[in-house]
């Protein structure tokens, strides 16, 4: 397991997706479409706001890909799975910017085509670093 430079006990960095780290409720949801700010890193749209969440982790993420772009669900759920992925490897550092702030974030996919997997994780690398400058 990878080690935290900063960390200077033994505490390994996991890198897990929990099922309390994903946006389930509907009431935050809402409340983050409707009052939210968002940016565009193409080809991930990024919906946040910072909020009490009821979870012990500082951000909870969902992510979403557009059906009237890939008619097929396969497709979307490919696309979806990938953005976790890059989500899962990269969230860390957003993490430790957070503190004890609290946060909602939506990723959309809205390109067109189905991507490598290597630009939905420089694409998401991108968002994140942005997320930071946003909330700091």
């Amino acid at each position: 397991m990878k080690q935290d430079p900063e960390n200077t006990g033994n505490a390994p960095i996991k890198l897990t997706f929990h099922k309390e780290e994903r946006l389930c409720s509907k009431k935050i949801i809402e409340k983050l479409f409707l009052e939210g700010k968002t940016f565009l890193t193409f080809p991930i749209k990024v919906v946040y706001i910072q909020n009490p969440v009821p979870s012990k982790f500082p951000v909870q993420a969902g992510f979403s890909v557009g059906k009237k772009i890939f008619k097929r669900a396969v497709h979307r759920n490919f696309i979806k799975r990938r953005m976790r992925e890059a989500y899962r490897l990269n969230k860390n550092e957003l993490y430790l910017q957070m503190g004890d702030k609290q946060m909602a974030v939506f990723f959309i996919f809205v390109g067109k085509t189905i991507p490598e997997y290597a630009l939905i994780e420089s694409t998401m690398k991108k968002s994140i670093k942005k997320l930071i400058n946003e909330i700091s």
